[in-house]
């Protein structure tokens, strides 16, 4: 009998990790090994019954969300294979977990079958990317990693220096404030990124940013 794919769901919402275990447990090749209520149960857990394959992480728990999850996560076993499965959509919030090594981020009105291939996808992939979250990239960007040195984009340093700071979590007016430059300019630098790295939006950047490494993880 083939071994089976183990997965750790850490929610507070009880009725919807109970419902989620179920969903989880009727896709082929996969059982969920436990059910942890935030971050610090997640850690005893896992202390007790060992590293699942893939991590589900709410973000918004009591005692230790989400991002303080990942955060421990990044800290201490980096190797973790985590996936932010949450109802909050914010930029600020996506674009945190990527940077701490999330490898995905699913909403939780996510169709069955859409979660189902987003497991497999990081389970033999490594990732799994959304269309809120640039699907097309990572394809744009491997396509472009296989013709000779794999990519023909060439950066200037203040483009480096706006992708940069596009990584973090300040405002487009932020940036424009610390790149003394107009919010206006600043426009400018992100339709122009986006047009030469062929995204559609910041996460695209980040994620640019983070397969490319002019940011760690």
């Amino acid at each position: 009998m083939d071994q089976k794919h183990t997965i750790a769901v850490v929610d507070d919402h009880l009725l919807f990790a109970k419902s989620l275990t179920s969903l989880i447990e009727s896709f082929k090749g996969y059982q969920v090994s436990f059910h942890a209520t935030n971050g610090q149960h997640f850690i005893e857990c896992m202390q007790k019954y060992g590293a699942p394959d893939i991590v589900l992480l709410d973000i918004n728990m009591p005692i230790m969300s989400g991002i303080e999850t990942m955060e421990w996560l990044n800290d201490n076993a980096p190797e973790q294979k985590a996936i932010a499965l949450s109802m909050d959509d914010s930029e600020e919030t996506i674009i945190k977990m990527l940077r701490l090594g999330a490898k995905g981020y699913l909403l939780k009105d996510i169709h069955p079958k859409i979660f189902e291939g987003a497991l497999n996808d990081v389970i033999y992939n490594g990732f799994y990317y959304s269309d809120k979250i640039t699907n097309k990239l990572l394809d744009t960007i491997d396509r472009k990693e296989q013709n000779e040195t794999g990519s023909g984009i060439k950066l200037k340093d203040r483009e480096i220096e706006f992708l940069k700071l596009a990584c973090t979590e300040m405002t487009y007016k932020e940036i424009a404030t610390q790149m003394f430059l107009s919010p206006k300019t600043v426009d400018g630098y992100r339709e122009s990124l986006f047009d030469k790295l062929e995204v559609k939006s910041r996460i695209g950047l980040v994620l640019y940013g983070i397969k490319h490494k002019y940011i760690e993880v």
